[in-house]
């Protein structure tokens, strides 16, 4: 189990993508992981396609040095997300730590309201390809991107390619 050692933030908010949320969840701990749920609150939230999830902690509540990596899924979500300073603040630390951030869809928002886009090299859902852009971000369009700690992918089509590279670039952090 190459992240047994691990912890993982893996954010929510209503409105999420089913997928996007729960085949990272599992795959990390499958991998070994440990992975907290963190949402605005610690609440339960709904996906797009219904599934619920109970975060485990709310995102004041919760310190980026107690992990080693974060995980947004895409869906509506990020852009719940984003109206919460505290969200926002984990995305931003967690880069700025030099720890993994990965997004998928459109969970570049969060990346744009973090402001770590800058001279970055990225891929999302096509349609909010313009946002990431006006954020300062090289877009475009594969698979799965990794551009340092930054990981983006585009769709649930690309989450096997997106979860390898989590796996990779958190299994080889701290070497």
């Amino acid at each position: 189990m190459e992240l047994e050692t691990k912890r993982v933030i893996l954010l929510t908010e209503n409105m999420f993508n089913d997928l996007e949320f729960w085949y990272p969840y599992y795959r990390l701990k499958e991998a070994g992981a440990t992975v907290t749920v963190v949402g605005s609150t610690a609440d339960a939230f709904t996906g797009k396609a219904g599934t619920q999830v109970t975060a485990d902690a709310g995102a004041e509540a919760v310190s980026v040095n107690d992990y080693d990596a974060l995980v947004i899924p895409g869906g509506y979500a990020p852009d719940l997300m984003r109206r919460h300073a505290a969200m926002v603040d984990l995305v931003r630390d967690t880069d700025t730590a030099g720890k993994p951030v990965a997004a998928i869809c459109h969970a570049g928002w969060m990346l744009a309201s973090a402001k770590i886009l800058a001279g970055r090299r990225v891929t999302s859902f096509f349609a909010i390809k313009d946002d990431l852009i006006h954020a300062g971000a090289e877009w475009v369009d594969e698979a799965v991107v990794v551009d340092g700690n930054l990981i983006t992918s585009r769709t649930p089509d690309d989450l096997p390619a997106f979860m390898r590279a989590i796996i990779t670039v958190m299994a080889s952090a701290g070497d």
